[in-house]
């Protein structure tokens, strides 16, 4: 497998978020010098070499891993999610992509019981549009929306009454889908974090912020360290915000 020999770029600037905690800035150490953990499957002579090599999570996938990370992607008519699950296929992201044209079918592939997929994935990609707070769901035929459990949105109460997501951690690219009424709700329907926009981004915004998430979390950054590189890039992906218990 090619290794990636690119350097990376540290951020202009940190940048605080709302209602998060301060992130500790980044020592030399914890993104070039130290060699990474030994990756899992690798016999004892593969992960010595290995831990030569630039620490990225792809050496576990190089040891034999057939992906470092489940993600479901859902598909809410948004437009740009198929092209975001073959990026994510790239960063050897296992994805399991579903195309949601009701709201029986997202609340199905948010709630583990009964799911032919297995448990929701630890990553849970809601690809959508979004208005004050409410992931929006197409409009259905009378005939099949009367027997839906709710029409037209989804918002804070639909959400805490139907999503079930043990330990997720969801990323909406909706518009103002990061209000935190929403955002809050997720959490506590079991999600260990919430990323959203709080604004209206463009919609090649939208695919691009979670391509950047996924970059970040390869080269081995956390989940807060990836949210504030994202936030710092520019105005437009500024709008995200991570919200976490």
């Amino acid at each position: 497998m090619a290794d990636p020999a690119a350097p990376k770029r540290q951020p202009k600037q940190e940048q605080e978020q709302e209602q998060d905690p301060e992130l500790e800035s980044e020592s030399e150490t914890e993104t070039e010098s130290e060699p990474g953990p030994a990756p899992p499957g690798a016999t004892s002579a593969e992960a010595r070499w290995l831990a030569t090599q630039r620490p990225s999570r792809i050496r576990e996938v190089q040891a034999g891993r057939l992906a470092w990370a489940r993600v479901d992607l859902l598909d809410v008519e948004e437009g740009g999610a198929r092209a975001l699950r073959d990026a994510l296929e790239v960063f050897r992201v296992q994805v399991t992509y579903v195309p949601v044209g009701q709201p029986r079918h997202l609340i199905a592939a948010l709630s583990s019981p009964g799911r032919a997929a297995g448990p929701v994935a630890p990553y849970v990609i809601i690809a959508c549009h979004g208005d004050e707070g409410r992931i929006l769901i197409p409009e259905l035929a009378p005939e099949v929306a009367r027997f839906q459990p709710f029409d037209g949105e989804m918002g804070p109460a639909e959400v805490r009454t139907h999503v079930r997501l043990p330990g997720s951690v969801v990323i909406l690219t909706g518009c103002d889908t990061g209000d935190p009424e929403l955002a809050d709700a997720f959490l506590d329907a079991g999600a260990s974090a919430c990323i959203a926009p709080r604004g209206a981004p463009f919609g090649y915004a939208s695919v691009f912020a979670p391509l950047f998430l996924f970059y970040e979390l390869t080269e081995l950054r956390t989940l807060e360290q990836a949210v504030a590189r994202l936030r710092a890039h520019d105005d437009e992906l500024s709008m995200w915000h991570i919200r976490t218990r």
